[in-house]
């Protein structure tokens, strides 16, 4: 018979290589970001509570952010690839690439991935802490601090507060015809001011 010792074991020991670390990671992820909270919950806490090398979870989630991202929030996307493309090309066009991206990937799930993500960050002060260091640091941040424009935590959070808001009159309200305007159509109406935001005079923190 299996002592619970041993069984305990088997779960905290190493997982052999080619298993299913990145499951195991997820799963473990939840564990201790219930546990301990988004800021306390550490990458060697979690890669210990999987059975893997702590390498594996930049390896498959490019660090805490992203694991955060997928086991908590359960975002369709990696937070520092969406960075990266957003970032990538003509910083004259910033404003429409962010529209088109942030709309594509949660059109993507019909929305309903995004008003879950309200509904979790309503609720868990956890989910707050996660969203705002994914959004703005991992996210707005490194484009704004891209275009070398001054105050760029300022603009980050006005990005953030003018994709969040039309997220929630697409997704959550679903206020016509906004909820079922094409991309297109957004783009061109939202991108100028989230360029304005990114490359433009603002009046912001001295």
């Amino acid at each position: 018979m299996t002592t619970s010792a041993e069984q305990e074991g088997k779960r905290r020991g190493r997982r052999p290589a080619g298993a299913d670390t990145k499951n195991a990671l997820i799963e473990a992820a939840r564990e201790v970001f219930t546990e301990q909270g988004y800021e306390g919950a550490t990458v060697r806490a979690i890669a210990k509570r999987a059975g893997v090398d702590p390498a594996m979870v930049n390896h498959w989630f490019g660090g805490k952010e992203g694991l955060f991202a997928q086991s908590v929030l359960q975002l369709p996307v990696d937070p520092a690839v969406i960075a990266n493309e957003i970032a990538s090309g003509d910083i004259n066009t910033l404003g429409d690439r962010v529209v088109r991206r942030f709309l594509t990937v949660w059109d993507s799930t019909g929305g309903g991935q995004f008003a879950a993500l309200v509904r979790s960050v309503a609720g868990h002060e956890m989910a707050v802490h996660g969203l705002r260091d994914i959004f703005l640091k991992q996210i707005f941040m490194r484009v704004a601090a891209k275009t070398g424009a001054d105050n760029a935590m300022f603009r980050a959070t006005l990005v953030a507060s003018q994709l969040i808001g039309m997220g929630m009159v697409r997704y959550v309200a679903k206020f016509e015809p906004l909820a079922s305007n094409d991309i297109d159509t957004m783009a061109a109406a939202v991108g100028p001011t989230v360029q304005r935001y990114f490359t433009g005079e603002i009046a912001g923190p001295s």
